[in-house]
């Protein structure tokens, strides 16, 4: 399916208000929907609770996760190239990724059953994602945005303190506000931010973090349903994953990170027929061959430094089961 097949089918299920599942790549060259009868055996999800598994989470599941990261010299590598661009002037904010090693006890969709979050997709034998990051939502003929930036361990004293307070973090988290209400705009009208940073926190067994986050809403017109493949299309690739501006950063991303990201950092989501929820497939494990590797990140600001951002690359590997 291309981009604009992608976009002409939700246009037409939307209008008809057919439910359907879809999943788009960050580089959108391998968008996928299904109606909802139809999404494929090997397909497993959870939006919010609504699933084609049991709800039930398999209890006293423990996971053993052994990371295998790359070197702090080969990560600088990646950065002082970003930093780089940023000081040109091409970027202001960039996220960068990399990928990690890592050894489980589990299966992918053993994984996804024992795991919480709020957004769950696994791909049998490709790839599973757990991600707490809406991309949009849209009910009552709103649309609905909640970009993360800002990421700290929980347990370190007067942890929601700092984060709110560190320069570096409120520049990056304005800087996506920013263009996230920028984008929105684009689709919707009364584009407003209704809350600005406020914290939650994310469970794990290796440590639990606070997440800063924000809400912006707009209003659709009164033909939104007609129009849901346009809305979506319009909005990726998810500003909190690539950066600003949108379409440069996005080219020093590929040539930073040297590989597609492919499903990752993109997008899934679900339409019940009225109602449209997302999210952003970030938390992201994915399987080649008989090997496992976990895809995280970051964003990077002039005011960066490369030891802060490897330990939050690091932080970010985890399987929420507990």
């Amino acid at each position: 399916m291309t981009l604009s097949e992608f976009e002409s089918t939700l246009n037409h299920w939307g209008q008809e208000q057919v439910p359907f599942l879809f999943l788009v790549d960050f580089e959108r060259e391998r968008p996928l929907a299904w109606k909802i009868n139809d999404v494929p055996s090997e397909i497993l999800y959870s939006v919010r609770g609504f699933s084609n598994r049991s709800a039930a989470v398999q209890k006293n599941k423990t996971v053993k996760l052994r990371q295998h990261p790359i070197s702090l010299s080969t990560y600088k590598t990646k950065f002082d190239y970003v930093k780089k661009k940023i000081t040109l002037g091409d970027s202001y904010l960039t996220n960068l990724t990399v990928k990690t090693k890592i050894e489980i006890d589990a299966s992918l969709e053993e994984l996804f059953l024992a795991s919480h979050a709020d957004y769950k997709l696994c791909w049998k034998n490709k790839f599973l994602v757990f991600s707490p990051e809406t991309f949009v939502q849209i009910r009552d003929g709103k649309i609905f945005s909640f970009p993360m930036k800002g990421t700290i361990d929980a347990s370190i004293p007067a942890a929601s303190k700092i984060i709110l307070e560190n320069p570096k973090e409120l520049s990056e988290h304005v800087t996506i506000v920013d263009l996230i209400r920028n984008d929105l705009s684009a689709v919707a009208a009364d584009v407003r931010v209704s809350r600005f940073r406020f914290i939650s926190e994310i469970k794990n067994p290796q440590k639990n973090l606070l997440q800063v986050s924000s809400e912006i809403v707009g209003s659709l017109a009164h033909d939104y349903k007609s129009r849901l493949g346009t809305i979506l299309t319009t909005l990726l690739p998810a500003g909190s994953i690539s950066g600003a501006p949108k379409k440069k950063t996005a080219e020093i991303i590929a040539e930073a990170e040297g590989e597609k990201r492919n499903y990752y950092t993109g997008v899934f989501g679900y339409f019940d027929g009225t109602n449209l929820d997302s999210a952003v497939m970030i938390r992201f494990i994915e399987q080649e061959m008989n090997q496992f590797y976990y895809r995280s990140g970051g964003g990077i600001t002039a005011q960066s430094e490369v030891e802060k951002e490897y330990h939050e690359v690091l932080d970010k590997i985890y399987v929420p089961v507990y």
